[in-house]
């Protein structure tokens, strides 16, 4: 239709369809690429979870669940994070931790509100601030990816509601120590604002201890998922842990809108958290080494102390012209503008198996001459 532009809201005006799926659908139409640009794990859904899964479908368990979850799931969530039987927290399952940040967003901003990120970020948290009319702002996390409270605190005004914090980090790879973070929850505590903690790649830490912060401030928002160590990113099945009295606003607003995740998925990951992520840690603790050891000495970055990026400095300044030189050799990586205001960076991802990441290595070492 001519007049269909005329005819949208401004929400869906306000956004732009993601820079990660553009990437995604030119690997499609590129011919065996070297796929270097998946925020996916690269091995299939463990086989004790498939097994459970095989045993919902025939037991008949595709009805809608509670909109909260299974209490079965719930309580190995609650198990894993230590909080079972604890007064102040409780937990509730989403559709993926995309599901978990839209409700949070829906249920602490209004219109005009901020919500404070880093930069770079990963991008669906300016992108659905834009959809419910919030606005994103932005503390910089440039050169070293570190969580300062003090720059933080440099970008609050009036309009502030919440701080995003990601660890380990898209796109950077980055594992928040633990001081940074408490000096952050420590800024959220005196300035009244709440704290949205996403760790997604929690299971992903390869040189210190995961940074905790459950229990530290009561208005804590915790996003947690199974997307990324259980292999099952299309799974759809992530949890909010939060204030037991937050719950049921966000409860109300997932009636209305996700209803519930997926009940197949969900009765699968009841034990999801008894298996040992040990061999795959390893495995991925490996790539990461090869990547870095073999491009240190092309490419500016910061080592990733967890999940599976590597934020590189685009040689000539632009990782906009850098990607498609790459695309050029056949080679799929994420100009780093998806995921910052700036276009200074690429990412890599070494979710790929190892094959693969030598191939890519070959080609961004000549690349960077």
């Amino acid at each position: 239709m001519a007049n269909m532009d005329a005819m949208l809201s401004q929400r869906v005006r306000s956004v732009d369809a993601s820079g990660i799926r553009r990437v995604f659908d030119l690997a499609a139409s590129l011919e065996a690429p070297i796929n270097l640009s998946i925020g996916q794990p690269d091995f299939d859904a463990m086989p004790e979870v498939l097994q459970r899964a095989h045993e919902a479908i025939d037991a008949g368990r595709s009805g809608y669940t509670q909109t909260q979850g299974i209490p079965e799931l719930r309580e190995s969530i609650r198990e894993r994070h230590g909080i079972s039987g604890s007064e102040d927290l409780d937990v509730f399952v989403t559709a993926g931790v995309s599901g978990g940040l839209l409700l949070s967003y829906m249920t602490l901003l209004d219109p005009g509100d901020e919500i404070l990120m880093p930069d770079p970020f990963f991008c669906i948290y300016r992108d659905l601030a834009l959809m419910i009319n919030a606005q994103p702002a932005y503390y910089d996390i440039y050169p070293d990816f570190s969580l300062s409270a003090e720059k933080i605190e440099a970008k609050i005004t009036p309009k502030t509601k919440a701080i995003i914090v990601n660890s380990p980090g898209n796109p950077t790879g980055y594992a928040v120590a633990q001081d940074e973070l408490d000096a952050v929850i420590e800024l959220a505590r005196r300035r009244n604002l709440f704290l949205i903690y996403d760790e997604i790649y929690d299971s992903f830490v390869y040189d210190a201890p995961h940074a905790a912060c459950l229990g530290s401030y009561e208005n804590t928002i915790l996003l947690n998922g199974f997307s990324k160590w259980a292999g099952v990113p299309g799974w759809r099945v992530g949890y909010v842990i939060a204030p037991k009295e937050l719950i049921p606003h966000m409860l109300k607003l997932q009636q209305y809108t996700l209803v519930c995740a997926n009940s197949v998925s969900q009765w699968a990951l009841v034990k999801a958290s008894s298996v040992d992520f040990t061999p795959y840690l390893e495995e991925y603790r490996k790539k990461r080494d090869f990547l870095v050891d073999n491009l240190k000495e092309h490419y500016s970055f910061v080592t990733p102390g967890g999940a599976f990026y590597l934020f590189a400095e685009a040689p000539g300044g632009s990782g906009q012209a850098f990607v498609e030189r790459a695309i050029a050799e056949n080679l799929l990586v994420v100009p780093g503008h998806v995921f910052s205001q700036r276009d200074t960076h690429f990412r890599i991802s070494f979710s790929a198996p190892m094959e693969a990441l030598e191939r890519g290595v070959e080609i961004l070492q000549r690349l960077s001459r």
